[in-house]
């Protein structure tokens, strides 16, 4: 039996591991790909506060000894269940492993949604980026592209646009989904050019991203860019703890930054939870708040 078992090894579950073992209580981090979360993407973060410039793997490292230097124990499993009643919980693995918890930590994060091209996966951190406020500045002066047509592609492309040589803006249909204003204001933008009615095809580069295929219109088109900027939204990984929950329209749990949930032993941290800001630094507090909020419950029992 463990005071607090947390689902998600990236920065909002190891952050909260360390402040449960902090207050003194037992830890139980149970990841199913890789700690670290999506952080360890990126092959430079310069926006973490105490860190010039460090690498998502090294800084996700660095979470992770820390959690364990503070006596948190760790499991790579993947979690099918979570069962049983308040202040005693079953946590079911689909390896068959099973543990106990009085409270529980849902820090499952976000996916971004990929374009499922052949390569794509194996370019991410060498020119295929999801974030532009996180790795924009590493094409400083380079030409780049953004693929979607949503607000959140808009934004980016706007963002790069300050410091990109050339920023293309390629969405499959005629017209943007985002705020109208935004698209007006990159029209204004000299490096800005629009590829609609266009999807691409395909991702050159073997150890980094060379260049894009492209299906236009008019025929094949082939983009000479250094990045990629993927913008067409993510998907909460919350899977089967939804029934725990209650959820937002797009699937993320709407909890508030106290990071509770409708189960008074259920609380839910980072990028799966509903938010405006969806970044490193905020992750991190999500986890500070939901270690606390697990501990004070833990307490009243």
């Amino acid at each position: 039996m463990f005071d607090v078992v947390i689902v998600g090894g990236g920065p909002a579950g190891l952050t909260a591991a360390t402040y449960v073992r902090r207050a003194g209580k037992s830890a139980l981090v149970i990841e199913k790909d890789g700690f670290g979360g999506q952080i360890a993407w990126s092959p430079r973060v310069e926006n973490y506060p105490g860190f010039v410039s460090v690498s998502g793997a090294e800084l996700g490292d660095k979470l992770l000894n820390q959690a364990m230097e503070q006596g948190a124990d760790v499991e790579l499993e993947e979690v099918s269940e979570i069962m049983g009643q308040p202040g005693h919980r079953l946590i079911k693995c689909l390896s068959g492993a099973e543990f106990e918890a009085k409270a529980v930590i849902i820090a499952a994060g976000a996916k971004p949604r990929m374009l499922g091209l052949e390569n794509e996966e194996a370019l991410v951190g060498n020119g295929v980026c999801f974030c532009a406020l996180c790795d924009g500045i590493f094409y400083k002066d380079k030409p780049v592209a953004v693929a979607g047509g949503g607000n959140s592609a808009l934004q980016d492309a706007m963002l790069l646009s300050e410091n990109c040589s050339k920023v293309y803006l390629i969405h499959r249909r005629d017209s943007f989904r985002g705020e109208l204003k935004l698209v007006e204001a990159l029209r204004k933008k000299e490096n800005v050019e629009f590829i609609l009615n266009s999807t691409i095809t395909a991702l050159n580069g073997d150890s980094e991203l060379r260049s894009l295929l492209l299906k236009t219109p008019s025929g094949e088109r082939e983009l000479n860019v250094e990045g990629l900027f993927v913008a067409i939204g993510h998907k909460p990984d919350i899977g089967a703890f939804s029934p725990l929950m209650v959820l937002d329209t797009e699937g993320y749990a709407n909890s508030d930054e106290n990071c509770t949930t409708i189960s008074p032993d259920i609380f839910v941290a980072g990028d799966c939870r509903r938010k405006k800001v969806h970044q490193l630094t905020t992750a991190v507090a999500d986890g500070t708040s939901a270690a606390l909020a697990a501990c004070e419950y833990i307490d009243s029992l």
